[in-house]
């Protein structure tokens, strides 16, 4: 599941889905590990980062406490799969601009795993869209969201 997910569904996306894209509390954290326990499976998650900093968008701070919290709580998170880190930057028209924030997300992912937490993978950087993905995989992307490139652009309903 890629997307905000507030709190109160954390049970249903956990029953629903085998991966959350976008852990941006450990309140949320915790949420969805007691429901992933209590369904008897794992959880693969990755920590969204709010890169830009934009106050409409979720996502974890870079260098806040809440970052740190996640990560000092992974191994008491017993069935969350702690697997990286996922961004959705500032919309700009022109690709390369992007660059900065990709590179954000790289440099805080290899500050994370020179760290070597327990219950923390740092294999996935989950950054890239259809409109700037070339620039996110040149910057170190492994996940890129391409819908609009392969289904085309929305109809506005």
């Amino acid at each position: 599941m890629i997307g905000h997910l507030q709190t109160n569904k954390a049970a249903k996306a956990a029953e629903l889905f085998s991966a959350v894209d976008s852990v941006d509390s450990l309140k949320l954290a915790e949420k969805l590990d007691a429901a992933a326990r209590a369904s008897n499976k794992k959880l693969q998650v990755l920590i969204e980062i709010n890169v830009g900093g934009e106050e409409a968008k979720s996502g974890v701070a870079l260098g806040s406490p809440e970052l740190e919290a996640l990560l000092t709580a992974a191994p008491r998170l017993a069935v969350l799969e702690f697997r990286g880190l996922m961004t959705v930057p500032p919309f700009i028209e022109d690709p390369e601009a992007a660059r900065t924030h990709f590179r954000k997300l790289r440099a805080l992912r290899d500050q994370i795993a020179a760290r070597k937490l327990p219950a923390i993978s740092m294999e996935t950087l989950s950054m890239g869209m259809s409109h700037d993905f070339v620039v996110a995989i040149e910057e170190g992307s492994t996940c890129v969201r391409i819908g609009t490139a392969i289904f085309g652009e929305r109809e506005n309903v």
